[in-house]
């Protein structure tokens, strides 16, 4: 029996398709669409993954027992980090959902593997660098020139500006950007946490800086490349031609790894996350509210923002300096 094909996520067989009632395909293709594509995407990684080890261990994965899970689990406790051997317990527990299954990640055994996991590995997640002002004045500073330099400062420019997700930034297209005397307003529809697509919308003020300034960057990209419609960042060819294809999260993280290097800051430590947390961090350093942070982020937890807060206020609201010292 094929267990990766039991679970919901994974696409039927044509010829199993022409078994399935219509309705009851459309329902499991509203299923499929419950999830963001990502996570669908991990979920069927680490499926595979959990399928592998119950082969080689000749148990059955589906249904599993909760023991061959606490098992499971205990072994990627050698590799993996805390978040990730959560994620694979949802892999499991959805797959099990999708058949009408009991899951065994509810049992008492997998539940106190999890929690002894935790309590020895710690769940303190390795956060990356937030690349702040000046980090980004640097960034921008060392990109090259011609299109790809002009491309790489408006994605930069832009995410910080806007506090982006890589994968909200790389979505966006040219039809969600609309130029006025304030700035710029971008439609985001859809996010994270707005997979119904409900959208909002996010101002990107003018720059008092002309070099720095998010918004006259991204005019200036859209000219010189001609770009009216579809996805707003693109690749280029080696002949420095843009594509029509849109970037993906991945190359976010490379592009702000990349200038990091060239800058002089560590590239281990940035990634396509340090636009957003740069954002949130720098703004708080500069004595901007909670609340302001939390529209520009679309942060719907005060105690995920505030994290990124103290942060930027470590400093400057620190008891330790009216100590006399």
């Amino acid at each position: 029996m094929n267990t990766a094909r039991q679970l919901i996520l994974i696409p039927l067989a044509e010829k199993e398709a022409d078994l399935v009632p219509p309705s009851l395909e459309q329902a499991r293709e509203f299923a499929r669409h419950s999830k963001a594509e990502n996570t669908l995407r991990g979920y069927r990684s680490d499926w595979r993954d959990f399928c592998k080890r119950c082969q080689g261990q000749g148990v059955c994965p589906l249904p599993a027992s909760p023991e061959a899970v606490a098992s499971y689990i205990a072994d990627c406790a050698g590799r993996l980090k805390v978040g990730s051997i959560q994620r694979r317990l949802n892999a499991i527990a959805e797959a099990h959902k999708a058949v009408g299954a009991e899951s065994p990640t509810l049992a008492g055994i997998v539940r106190n593997t999890l929690k002894g996991i935790k309590r020895m590995l710690g769940t303190a997640p390795v956060q990356k660098a937030p690349a702040l002002t000046a980090d980004i004045r640097a960034m921008v500073d060392v990109t090259v020139d011609g299109l790809i330099g002009l491309r790489d400062r408006a994605l930069i420019l832009l995410g910080f500006a806007g506090a982006f997700r890589r994968s909200e930034l790389v979505g966006l297209n040219v039809d969600d950007c609309s130029f006025g005397k304030d700035g710029l307003t971008v439609t985001l529809r859809r996010s994270k946490t707005d997979q119904e697509g409900q959208g909002r919308r996010i101002g990107i003020p003018y720059g008092s800086n002309p070099d720095t300034c998010p918004v006259r960057t991204l005019q200036t990209w859209l000219e010189q490349t001609g770009i009216a419609d579809g996805p707003l960042f693109r690749s280029l060819n080696r002949h420095g031609m843009v594509q029509p294809h849109r970037l993906s999260s991945g190359d976010v993280a490379r592009i702000v790894k990349k200038l990091a290097k060239r800058s002089g800051l560590d590239p281990a430590i940035y990634a396509g996350h340090s636009l957003r947390s740069g954002h949130a961090t720098s703004a708080a350093a500069s004595g901007a509210s909670e609340r302001s942070i939390m529209l520009q982020t679309g942060h719907r937890s005060v105690q995920m923002v505030r994290r990124y807060i103290r942060e930027g206020n470590l400093f400057r609201e620190n008891s330790g300096g009216r100590l006399g010292l």
